[in-house]
């Protein structure tokens, strides 16, 4: 593209565009008419500069051009409940059943390395003398010890709170991270495993599997679920960057990329439902399995709330991303 050329060309309707959007009165039917065309020009203009000719000076200018051209189309709109139902009801769901193909095979290797590494672990001596001298090893496992009473250390609002934001921090970071082609989020899904499968090695080798399991599975499976989908969203925007499919790299990107910070939003509710659980349930004197089936319930709610609820939001079309209306135009690509 000539940019110059191009320039000369369109001047006269960004300068028109702007003329309009700068009137103090009322513009006339004919006037609106004419800046919602001059808008849609500029728009696609603006596509056109940033793909194949980008010059940061005009690009800024048509940008705050369009910006402006769009506020008065569209108006100003402001966030209501109906965007809190949306979100709730279709989009979070659904973004999370259309990353499954993801997160369900992240959680299934996932779990399957903690297992893996708390065999090793409980199985080799050697290895636990690398975690921590004997007699450490023996007041964080034996009755009454620290993975017993970690949970029951601080006020349970605070506790809860504290976990709320470790997750949702850590769930966070794998959904943004993952635009480096993923690699960050395999690191912090490791520690993750890791840390669980030196907890499974180091009470299995001391015959109390049962009791740290008991202490686990009451908020450890919604909240291992949603850093699971947090990793599996965050790797499926990498791949993204690899592999955009019919979309443009940059237009694929930008709508996976808000569909994952959506979906941030999302899992911090989530989150601070398993660490109420963990605050509330987990340290409290209900009998074990009382604990796990508030936690199985948990779990299967959310399951359910994903496959029936965001399938079928999925199956009507809604894909996470916001609305058409909150979009940047974009220049039609062929498939």
């Amino acid at each position: 593209m000539d940019l110059d050329v191009f320039v000369t060309a369109h001047r006269a309707e960004w300068d028109r565009l702007d003329t309009l959007l700068g009137r103090q009165r009322r513009l006339t039917g004919a006037e609106a008419d004419e800046l919602v065309v001059l808008y849609q020009r500029a728009a696609t203009h603006l596509s056109l500069i940033q793909s194949s000719a980008p010059d940061p000076q005009l690009t800024g200018r048509l940008s705050q051009l369009v910006a402006r051209a769009r506020s008065a189309v569209t108006g100003t709109r402001r966030a209501s409940w109906r965007d809190v139902t949306r979100f709730f009801a279709h989009s979070f769901p659904a973004a999370v059943y259309r990353s499954r193909h993801w997160w369900v095979p992240t959680a299934l290797l996932s779990t399957l390395v903690a297992a893996l590494l708390g065999w090793w672990i409980g199985t080799h001596p050697e290895v636990q003398a690398t975690i921590a001298a004997p007699s450490e090893l023996r007041e964080l496992t034996r009755p009454g010890g620290q993975y017993e009473t970690y949970y029951s250390s601080h006020p349970a609002a605070s506790f809860a709170a504290q976990v709320w934001t470790n997750n949702a921090w850590a769930a966070a970071l794998c959904l943004i991270l993952g635009v480096f082609l993923g690699l960050p989020v395999l690191w912090i899904l490791f520690q993750n495993m890791l840390n669980l499968g030196v907890g499974i090695g180091l009470m299995s080798s001391a015959g109390r599997l049962d009791t740290f399991l008991g202490l686990v599975l009451p908020h450890g499976l919604l909240e291992l679920t949603a850093v699971f989908v947090a990793a599996g969203t965050g790797l499926r925007l990498g791949w993204t960057l690899i592999d955009p499919g019919p979309r443009t790299r940059r237009s694929a990107l930008a709508e996976e990329g808000r569909a994952a910070l959506g979906m941030a939003i999302g899992l911090a509710l989530v989150l601070f439902v398993s660490g109420a659980i963990e605050g509330f349930v987990t340290p409290s004197g209900l009998p074990t399995w009382a604990r796990i089936t508030i936690g199985v319930l948990a779990e299967l709610v959310f399951l359910v709330y994903v496959y029936v609820v965001g399938g079928r939001a999925a199956r009507e079309g809604e894909t996470g991303d916001v609305e058409q209306a909150e979009r940047s135009a974009a220049v039609p690509t062929a498939a």
